[in-house]
């Protein structure tokens, strides 16, 4: 019997997403998409690439049954915000999505809520946190630690022993290279080279990556 799946957003990653779960199916049937849940109100009750979007967060809050869902919303803060309140209830569970493409070892360890997009690899001993979303034609080498809300977008490069504090979001096309640590909450610019540790909650930019502006902590 399939799995009843809701998608948390009806945006560009939810497409994305609900496209993943199709390829998936299509090698080994899973999940039924019920719908999309956002919300946006405008958007409730239309119909996006064939799935309904169903209403907002109470929604799901109101069903009485076991239901699975998958967080697809690109931005840190509004990924964190709704998840932090949905957790808080038992009949909710969030699933990873991982395109039937992806090379990754057995020795690896994901987190839940996790999203892996087409034509990736993960290598050896990584440890994948809560709610990270890897985007296309990603590498990731052994050792690294990703922490939990981290988005890496289209081509990113981690090297090995790299540790990739909550909330960040590598840019398009980056590389960073072994050994190296970036803050929480920090902004990597699309093909920027980190070849130094990044402190917490700013952006960086440039080869090599350097620090250009400092921002807030996220609430």
């Amino acid at each position: 019997m399939l799995k009843d799946l809701f998608i948390i957003g009806a945006g560009g990653v939810g497409k994305e997403v609900a496209w993943i779960v199709e390829e998936i199916n299509n090698i080994n049937p899973i999940w039924n998409i019920v719908g999309f849940i956002d919300d946006n109100k405008d958007l409730h009750d239309r119909t996006i690439n064939g799935v309904k979007v169903l209403g907002g967060i109470e929604y799901l809050l109101n069903l009485k049954r076991k239901i699975y869902a998958v967080c697809a919303i690109a931005d840190y803060k509004s990924r964190k915000r709704i998840v932090t309140k949905l957790e808080r209830y038992d009949h909710i569970e969030f699933v990873n999505i991982i395109h039937p493409s992806v090379y990754i070892s057995k020795t690896n360890h994901l987190g839940k809520g996790v999203i892996i997009y087409p034509g990736c690899i993960l290598t050896t001993n990584i440890k994948i946190g809560d709610h990270v979303i890897i985007s296309p034609k990603c590498g990731i080498g052994h050792e690294t630690f990703i922490d939990d809300f981290v988005t890496l977008l289209w081509d990113v490069n981690v090297a090995g022993n790299v540790v990739i504090n909550e909330g960040c979001l590598i840019g398009s096309g980056a590389t960073i290279i072994q050994n190296k640590q970036i803050g929480k909450g920090v902004i990597i610019g699309a093909g920027a080279v980190v070849v130094d540790d990044i402190p917490p909650y700013c952006t960086a930019v440039g080869v090599p990556a350097k620090p250009i502006k400092f921002h807030e902590e996220a609430k």
